[in-house]
């Protein structure tokens, strides 16, 4: 009973992560009208739900205990997993306690704490508990249906949304300001390309790279679907039709955030299910061929398109704030405490929009609240000096800059031990399957299918950190380390 519970609860909770920003902007706007950040007790729906999914994973856990102390099972007690602690585990506690440590020893203030701490180790506290109790096969089979079908629909909305005028948005109660982020005020309703009136879609969520990202999620449940088979001309039948329209519509919206990290991730996520899918006989020259057809679209596109691809402005600070933190963490190896940097830090700063010497920044008066720099200096507003978030555009920078070089010494370390256990497990659970007699059963193809995605979107999502706060979005976060729990469980059984 719990257990069904519990499953469903997180199908529901999968299904509307992607929708969270729409949701409570719409629902702010209901509420209170046009022109309020959204309201904090919408916000935490997402953590509610998961608060409920991780207590019934609790009682689970405590109920199976009691039961194989009542009747001294101790076989029961043995599969009782919950105070089983491996290397994921023993990493993860060490990266919670540092991080209160650092906290404690800097600057004390803990609402930037929690904010920080949310970011950071909500997901991989959720990871821990998740990840010791059981899920069905019936449960497994659903996930890809259930994320694949919500992919579409974010998918088709999004590309919508490149089309819909401004009154739309407004209507819905985002901001009128594009491309800006305010704490105090609701969210924007697009970006654009710099110095083009191009628009990057965002979709139902909060940006476009994070829309970006969290389309990984759909796209490598895809990818996986492809890599069954042994070609392209295999599946191209009616049957299969709705899998290639659902292909193209999670493409387009990928292309249309104009988010590089996601693609860069994705091309990734691509590569590995083609070194996997195809006879190593014919690896070479395919793995080749693909990299030849997608550097001549990139060198072609950027030709024609240069302002959307380079975006000069864009691509300075992804090099000069990485380098930042480097600096800070060298002058504060110890590091300076959760919240310190990252996304935690842009919720309690000023929003503050750095532009070249030679810019011309009258066009930021119709927003007096906006901090504006022409270079270092800046020039509005004129009443005080602004405090800007300290965004480093990399999760492990970051983390480094919270927690000191032994804080991203343990981080990294965490994302290298999950890539090589999934990848073990992956091809572990491909060889034992296959020397079994009855082959790979239904129940053995539907496992083996999520253990392949989920490698593909936790190595794309952690090619993405080096670029962006890649973790910093609930749904991509909360997504991920859900699907990871259900693979990495402490005591794993393979071609159950």
């Amino acid at each position: 009973m719990l257990q069904s519970l519990r499953e469903r609860l997180t199908l529901l909770f999968l299904a509307l992560l992607p929708l969270h920003a729409l949701l409570v902007t719409a629902g702010t706007k209901l509420l209170m009208g046009k022109g309020h950040a959204p309201l904090a007790y919408l916000a935490l729906w997402k953590e509610a739900l998961l608060g409920v999914i991780l207590v019934l994973s609790v009682m689970e856990v405590m109920r199976a205990t009691r039961k194989g102390q009542r009747t001294k099972d101790k076989g029961l007690r043995k599969g009782n997993v919950f105070w089983r602690v491996d290397w994921i585990d023993g990493l993860i506690l060490l990266l919670i306690v540092l991080a209160i440590a650092v906290t404690v020893f800097t600057h004390g203030d803990w609402k930037l704490a929690f904010l920080g701490f949310r970011y950071d180790f909500v997901p991989l506290v959720a990871f821990l508990v998740a990840r010791r109790v059981a899920w069905s096969e019936a449960f497994m089979q659903m996930v890809p249906k259930v994320l694949i079908g919500i992919g579409v629909v974010v998918s088709m909305y999004g590309i919508l949304t490149a089309f819909l005028p401004m009154k739309f948005f407004l209507w819905l109660g985002y901001s009128p300001a594009h491309s800006l982020y305010f704490a105090d005020g609701p969210v924007a309703a697009f970006q654009q390309v710099s110095d083009t009136g191009l628009r990057r879609i965002q979709s139902t969520m909060s940006g476009p790279n994070q829309l970006g990202l969290w389309i990984l999620v759909p796209l490598g449940i895809w990818l996986s679907w492809l890599a069954k088979g042994r070609g392209i001309i295999e599946y191209w039948n009616t049957r299969t039709l709705k899998y290639w329209v659902s292909g193209a519509l999670l493409l387009g919206a990928l292309f249309l955030t104009f988010s590089r990290a996601a693609w860069i991730a994705a091309f990734v996520m691509a590569m590995v299910t083609l070194c996997r899918s195809v006879p190593r006989r014919h690896l070479k020259h395919a793995a080749i061929g693909a990299i030849i057809i997608v550097a001549s679209i990139g060198i072609v596109a950027s030709a024609l398109f240069p302002s959307v691809f380079f975006r000069l402005s864009s691509s300075r600070g992804h090099l000069v704030r990485p380098l930042q933190a480097i600096g800070r963490i060298i002058n504060h190896p110890l590091g300076e405490g959760l919240g310190a940097a990252g996304p935690a830090s842009n919720r309690v700063s000023e929003t503050c929009v750095f532009l070249r010497p030679q810019d011309d920044p009258s066009w930021a008066k119709t927003t007096p609240r906006l901090c504006v720099f022409l270079g270092s200096t800046q020039v509005q507003p004129a009443d005080h000096a602004c405090r800007c978030p300290f965004l480093p555009e990399n999760w492990y920078l970051q983390i480094g800059v919270e927690m000191g070089v032994l804080g991203f010494v343990l981080f990294v370390t965490l994302v290298v031990f999950v890539l090589r256990r999934m990848n073990a497990e992956c091809r572990m659970y491909n060889v034992k399957c296959l020397l079994a007699k009855d082959g790979f059963s239904q129940t053995n193809n539907s496992t083996f299918y999520i253990q392949h995605f989920t490698f593909l979107v936790f190595l794309g999502i952690s090619i993405a950190a080096l670029f962006l706060h890649a973790w910093e979005d609930s749904a991509v976060s909360y997504t991920v380390w859900l699907l990871l729990a259900v693979q990495l469980h402490p005591s794993p059984s393979l071609c159950r």
